[in-house]
């Protein structure tokens, strides 16, 4: 069964790591110096919260983290029919998971991670970022959502820049 996935940039990671461990009334599943992460199964999510340099607070993305292969390739299909840019990843070394993924914006540009986690990491990685990163001339026209996810593409190529508050 598939999972939902919430991903939300913190200020301050002990005094979001107390908040959110009282409100699920559980204790996270993984515990990193940048990174905590619940694996929550009432509600069923994965909901990770991370301090990384360059990150604005807030929601940083959602997500459909699947079970298997087959689960994965059930979404991928649907994706094909969102008629939406989308960034594959394939072996991403990302918030200490290794991980395929494609990455997608809904219409309103939120970010969505579509992904099936087969083994840890020991770093946070870059993974997908990384592999942004490479593709930024390509990203300024790519929607708004998928440009917030690298932040350092976005700044440097000026019509993608954009002031936050």
């Amino acid at each position: 069964m598939k999972r939902l996935h919430v991903h939300v940039a913190v200020e301050d990671l002990a005094q979001s790591t107390q908040f959110y461990s009282t409100l699920f009334a559980a204790e996270p599943t993984v515990v990193k110096d940048d990174y905590v992460k619940w694996m929550l199964e009432d509600p069923r999510v994965n909901f990770a919260i991370s301090a990384r340099p360059g990150r604005f607070p807030g929601i940083s993305h959602l997500g459909i983290q699947a079970e298997d292969e087959a689960e994965l390739a059930e979404v991928y299909d649907r994706l094909a029919h969102a008629e939406r840019p989308t960034i594959e990843a394939k072996g991403a070394t990302c918030c200490y998971a290794q991980s395929d993924k494609q990455w997608i914006a809904d219409p309103q540009g939120v970010p969505w991670e579509i992904f099936f986690s087969y083994g840890e990491s020991t770093v946070y990685g870059e993974g997908s970022l990384a592999r942004l990163k490479e593709v930024s001339e390509a990203a300024c026209c790519e929607p708004e959502a998928i440009r917030q996810v690298v932040p350092e593409a976005a700044a440097a190529n000026a019509c993608c820049a954009r002031k936050r508050a």
